[in-house]
């Protein structure tokens, strides 16, 4: 049988909290003031790959690739590097279909 319930540190540290600094700080975490890693597609690389991806695509291809348009930021100088699930996820993100 699982015993369930707080451990005894966190009973400990809960109580001190609820002490120094009051309910909402015992119970409520605190907000990031920043997110751990700043996000590397702002806005003039969002701009940047919504272009290339309604562009027309490289002769030879009927499509871009989300490797294509992650090469080809890349080779634009626009960031030094980026993955190619960072630009599907930006594309999902503004509903786009780059076909």
């Amino acid at each position: 049988m699982r015993k369930r319930g707080a451990s005894q540190n966190t009973v400990i540290h809960t109580r001190r909290k609820f002490a120094e600094e009051g309910l909402d700080a015992a119970i409520f975490r605190k907000k990031r003031l920043t997110p751990p890693v700043a996000p590397k597609v702002i806005g003039d690389v969002e701009a940047h790959i919504i272009a290339i991806a309604c562009s027309a695509p490289p002769e030879g291809f009927t499509r871009w690739s989300m490797k294509m348009i992650a090469d080809k930021i890349v080779l634009d100088g626009v960031v030094e590097s980026i993955s190619d699930e960072t630009v599907r996820r930006r594309l999902k993100k503004i509903n786009s279909n780059p076909t």
